[in-house]
């Protein structure tokens, strides 16, 4: 079938481009003319595992292009998904969805024929209906367009396999076995088939899956991360704690990864969103929970600031630091409330001469943060280093040999935010080793 994608941004380039992987003929359209133009040529404008040879693949068959048009997109499919990007509000916890609804109002005077428009966009609550009202009210089909729910719940660095395997497929409707439950039921009919379990609800579940989703993962971490504290204080070991507590089945092991934290375009945004929400429903006593999830989050950062001052003696003025590590999290060259250079931020502004390593964001990094130092070569990176501090978990860190590194710094001392380096390697190689939550 045919249909189209709105917002060509991390969201809607991997959804167009899986769609074009399942068969059916995509056209994304996004008001950037740039991002238009990288997407044609068959390249994604952030990094993201393998998409790049699946935009090829199929932008060279002419199954999927790009376009900047809201007319082209319009006329070209009666289907259309909408994947705005909708960032947390500046200075405030609730979503900013100026450029989705600004999407919604162009594409909606263009729709000539019966369509499905079918969210994607993380948004709060109770925005169905709004959508539903501006198509009914600028749509000259506006009888005949219905309105579909389809959150993502997309893990950078495993979009493809999240959009082409999902653990759980969410169709959320306004009325029980509509014209849209059908359509929606044909574009997915691979995944429906393979055996993904198929959720059909109401618009108000469908809008709460992805922030409920996230908060609950938060939690997760959080969780364990305040475990952590206690361990530090303790002497105990959040790693094997994590295994056991891991091994109930009612706790499960994923997700519960003691360390540095959380960051990214997601989960920090949707969990200030949920709470933004819940108070403008007037039940934010139900979500006060999150307000500590995420103060433990960032309390993470802090200790990681505090451990490096006491492995300098208390002092971080002209100290030279090595930060591995931009990304928010490894496979990704998206820095958005990354740990990592919030880490090494601070300590520039305490005085230390940073530099940063990172095989993927260190272009986007040095824009957002041109304060900062930066080298390429991880080893290279840590020449003359009083400490190096191990802030984002790319599997080529922990593969490093430790013993090349010991001899070109000035002092091989090292901080283990992610708990994956082996810390017996690693002082057997002559390091001093410290770790977030453990002895």
């Amino acid at each position: 079938m045919k249909l189209t994608v709105i917002g060509c941004g991390y969201l809607g380039a991997t959804h167009a481009a899986c769609m074009a992987e399942l068969g059916h003929e995509v056209l994304g359209m996004d008001s950037n003319m740039d991002k238009v133009a990288i997407l044609n040529s068959g390249k994604a404008p952030f990094h993201e595992r393998d998409l790049d040879a699946m935009l090829a693949r199929h932008t060279a068959t002419g199954r999927l292009r790009f376009t900047a048009s809201y007319a082209e997109a319009a006329a070209f499919a009666d289907l259309h998904f909408i994947g705005v990007g909708t960032p947390q509000q500046p200075g405030e916890n609730a979503y900013d969805l100026t450029h989705f609804f600004s999407a919604v109002r162009q594409l909606a005077p263009r729709i000539k024929n019966p369509a499905v428009v079918a969210v994607k966009s993380t948004v709060p609550v109770g925005t169905a209906p709004r959508v539903r009202d501006l198509l009914h009210e600028f749509a000259p089909a506006s009888d005949r367009v219905d309105v579909a729910w389809n959150p993502e719940f997309l893990r950078e660095s495993f979009a493809i396999e999240d959009t082409l395997r999902p653990d759980r497929l969410v169709l959320g409707f306004e009325t029980e076995h509509s014209w849209a439950e059908a359509v929606l039921r044909q574009c997915f009919d691979k995944i429906i088939e393979s055996g993904t379990p198929t959720i059909v609800t109401d618009w108000a579940t469908a809008e709460l899956a992805k922030a409920s989703a996230n908060a609950f993962l938060a939690t997760k971490i959080s969780f364990i991360n305040a475990i952590a504290e206690v361990c530090e204080a303790s002497g105990a070991d959040v790693g094997q704690l994590a295994d056991i507590l891991g091994h109930d089945a009612r706790i499960g092991r994923r997700g519960m990864r003691p360390g540095l934290g959380f960051g990214g375009g997601c989960l920090p945004k949707d969990i200030r969103g949920f709470m933004a929400r819940a108070g403008e429903l007037g039940v934010d006593q139900a979500l006060t929970i999150l307000r500590e999830v995420d103060a433990i989050n960032n309390r993470r950062r802090e200790r990681m600031v505090d451990l490096a001052r006491e492995q300098l003696d208390g002092n971080l003025m002209g100290k030279q630091i090595t930060v591995w590590g931009a990304a928010f999290k490894p496979n990704t060259d998206d820095i958005r409330d990354s740990p990592a250079l919030a880490v090494a931020q601070k300590l520039h502004h305490l005085g230390a001469k940073v530099t940063v390593t990172d095989p993927q964001a260190l272009d986007n990094a040095r824009k957002a943060h041109p304060e900062l130092d930066y080298v390429d070569d991880p080893i290279a990176a840590v020449q003359d280093a009083d400490l190096l501090l191990h802030l984002t978990e790319w599997p080529q860190f922990s593969h490093i040999d430790p013993h090349r590194l010991a001899a070109r710094t000035a002092t091989p001392r090292v901080i283990d935010g992610r708990g994956t380096l082996n810390a017996d390697t690693w002082r057997d190689a002559g390091w001093t080793v410290r770790a977030l939550g453990r002895p």
